[in-house]
């Protein structure tokens, strides 16, 4: 199939340069990251201990893990962690050495580059945009045939927002374990979810041992710049493997100091979810009154919309929103949509009621 364009939300650095606009003054809606931003109380534990800088982590992390354990809910044996999601996904990969893996889609492109890197080749199940991007399971089990060895899901996903439950995540293991068939959850977006009991995966791991749940610090935690990714996964093949041939030391200092205090920020989780759960209904709500657009149901902290008119293209919004130095995301480069799709998250309300306004002078103009 063709390739689509690599391309991520949130670089802010690439736009100012090429819009002339101070990166400060732009308003990002494309990067998916917790508008409250870090934690403030970590921030202030963390400038008070830049000593950290000063000596090595700890090779195993076991605080960092110990941490996460007491966070996720996970055996702490379970658990590893890395330089960011990316170097989990890579290492999994070439752990499991599956001659084909199968993506469910639209997706984030870095799946689809990390098996190429791995040899590995590479197919797409498509979510349906006529049921509203809703995972349909049967279909899916239909396709993970046992030339399939490695399934790759984000639940919930990008850039849809749709969600998978448990139950249907517990018939998609079953199958996959007796197909032989890896499979590998990116929960990036878990803790944006109203209901994370009903959709969450890593209470399988430790009854299927083909199956590595991957989580970060970026999007909820607001700390992309930190590089902190941990994953869940009881396959001895995939943790010998880590350990062989990971880095030593590849969560730095101050990224592993961050996050022994993170995960323990209950007040900040529980301000964002409230946070992010009524403003992202609050949008639905108003975007479903327009004429132009169909708004999917989401489970995470963006929205995805589509255009139900020719007469402008996504390219066209993200265009005309730039110059008012709001940053959406023209979702035409990932695989199965087109230039009737973009994407926003989920700011501040004022934030957000801005967006939304000069959205609707675009999409929405007035009768004359």
């Amino acid at each position: 199939m063709t390739k689509p364009i690599y391309q991520h939300g949130g670089d802010l650095d690439a736009m100012a340069q090429k819009y002339h606009i101070p990166k400060q003054e732009i308003v990002d809606f494309s990067g998916n990251i917790n508008p409250l931003g870090f934690p403030q109380a970590v921030k202030k534990d963390l400038a008070e201990h830049l000593d950290v800088v000063c000596v090595y982590p700890d090779k195993n992390y076991t605080a960092l893990r110990q941490a996460i354990s007491q966070y996720t809910g996970a055996a702490m044996e379970h658990i590893v962690v890395g330089n960011g999601s990316t170097e989990l996904i890579s290492t999994f990969i070439k752990a499991m050495q599956p001659k084909k893996t199968l993506i469910v889609g639209p997706a984030y492109s870095e799946y689809e580059r990390e098996a190429s890197l791995c040899g590995s080749a590479y197919d797409y199940f498509p979510l349906e945009e006529k049921e509203q991007f809703a995972l349909n399971t049967q279909k899916l089990l239909s396709a993970l045939t046992q030339q399939i060895g490695l399934l790759i899901l984000c639940n919930p996903n990008n850039p849809t927002g749709s969600v998978v439950k448990k139950k249907q995540l517990e018939a998609i293991l079953h199958h996959c374990k007796q197909n032989h068939t890896a499979v590998m959850i990116d929960e990036t977006y878990m803790e944006f979810c109203d209901d994370m009991e009903s959709c969450c995966a890593i209470s399988f791991v430790k009854k299927y041992d083909n199956l590595f749940v991957i989580r970060g610090t970026s999007k909820f935690f607001a700390a992309p710049g930190l590089r902190l990714g941990y994953g869940i996964c009881s396959s001895q093949t995939f943790l010998k493997a880590l350990k062989q041939n990971q880095d030593p030391w590849s969560v730095n200092s101050i990224a592993a100091f961050a996050g022994e205090k993170l995960f323990f920020e209950k007040s900040f989780s529980k301000q964002t979810k409230t946070l992010i759960s009524a403003e992202r209904n609050k949008c639905i709500q108003q975007l479903q009154r327009w004429k132009n657009i169909t708004v999917y149901p989401s489970s995470a902290n963006f929205i995805l919309l589509r255009l139900n008119t020719s007469h402008i293209s996504s390219h066209d919004i993200f265009e005309a929103l730039i110059q008012k130095k709001l940053l959406i995301r023209d979702a035409a480069s990932f695989t199965f949509l087109d230039e009737s799709f973009i994407r926003f998250c989920i700011r501040m309300p004022k934030e957000n009621q801005q967006l939304l306004k000069e959205l609707k002078k675009i999409i929405e103009p007035p009768l004359l």
